[in-house]
């Protein structure tokens, strides 16, 4: 008899895990160990289940590296025990949890599938209980060869499976809050779930290893026309920060600003790193297409080519925390780890 698959729900917080009081009228978290009580289609999916909460349920702005760390270590600890591994979340911070996990649990053989919903689940109209059943089934299927269809980190939305670290939350009030831009959706959920088995992550390291150091000792600006690059100084210290990442338009250009400049070769030339990525939604960084991007390559400029913002960030604090050479640092940021640049 075919054995069910176990698959360990991991429930970390978000609007998914809300429900209405009876009493009050308010939401609160109910008791994943009661899941089946709240989600009774779960019974008819032949998946083995357990359920992990964390302590007090984390709203999904209070979302941190520390955090993240304890998601990844709980993958870790229970990885011989499951076939996936599903974590419900909020979805505001989802796409940057998505994609340092998937960083720091480098060579899965095993799916860790990201989900939540726009609505609680114990909402007539909610989105939570198609997300959460679908993603249970992903969790659980094996190819032909009897191995985890998925190998990655992912984020199931609304019919749709896109790997980690490509997506981003695109909408604050759609069901189809999420997308891929510059990565295909790896699956498909209609009447069937369509796999595109072209586009799944394979990993060449033989067995799972867990890089659990992040440091945030990095900062973000984005640009935009007429920004002061005076009010930015404090941003370039090395002292205080080790990586900037500059969000630039188009293909990667920025303002020929001499104060902007100036405090770019100061700071790489006192051993800061710049990462530059694109503020568009899709597309890549080109630098020395045009002029205004020029200086970027001259200067020691790293390009982020097609990388989301949360790919860059969680990538960046990754690296940052594993590595204390700069030259090494400086040469993974173009390479391509879990899939998350072309």
């Amino acid at each position: 008899m075919k054995q069910s698959p176990k698959v360990l729900i991991i429930y970390t917080g978000g609007t998914i895990g809300m429900i209405n009081d009876h009493t009050t009228g308010e939401l609160k978290s109910f008791d994943f160990e009661h899941i089946y009580d709240n989600v009774p289609e779960l019974k008819r999916l032949n998946t083995d289940l357990k359920t992990l909460s964390f302590s007090t349920p984390v709203d999904s702005s209070e979302m941190n590296p520390g955090l993240w760390k304890e998601m990844a270590k709980t993958v870790f600890d229970n990885y011989e025990h499951f076939d996936g591994f599903v974590i419900l979340h909020g979805s505001d911070t989802m796409a940057y949890s998505a994609s340092a996990l998937s960083f720091m649990l480098q060579g899965l053989k095993k799916p860790v599938i990201f989900t939540g919903s726009q609505l609680p689940i114990g909402t007539i109209r909610t989105d939570g209980k198609e997300n959460l059943i679908t993603a249970i089934e992903i969790a659980g299927m094996k190819n032909s060869d009897g191995e985890s269809t998925v190998q990655e980190v992912a984020v199931y939305f609304e019919y749709s499976l896109y790997r980690g670290n490509r997506s981003s939350k695109v909408s604050a009030n759609q069901f189809d809050a999420f997308n891929s831009p510059n990565y295909p959706r790896l699956a498909e959920a209609g009447v069937t779930i369509r796999f595109r088995n072209e586009h799944l992550f394979r990993s060449r390291n033989s067995a799972l290893q867990l890089f659990n150091d992040m440091n945030d000792q990095i900062g973000l600006l984005k640009i935009f026309p007429g920004f002061k690059a005076s009010l930015c100084k404090d941003l370039f210290n090395v002292s205080l920060t080790r990586l900037v990442i500059l969000e630039t338009f188009g293909s990667g250009n920025a303002p020929s600003d001499n104060i902007f400049r100036k405090l770019i070769l100061e700071y790489i030339e006192q051993g800061g790193i710049v990462l530059n990525i694109t503020q568009c939604n899709s597309g890549t960084v080109d630098q020395g297409k045009y002029e205004t991007s020029t200086f970027f390559s001259k200067a020691g400029v790293i390009s982020g080519k097609d990388m989301t913002t949360e790919a860059a960030v969680t990538k960046s604090m990754h690296l940052l925390g594993r590595y204390q050479d700069n030259q090494i640092v400086i040469a993974k940021l173009s390479e391509n780890l879990s899939g998350e640049l072309d």
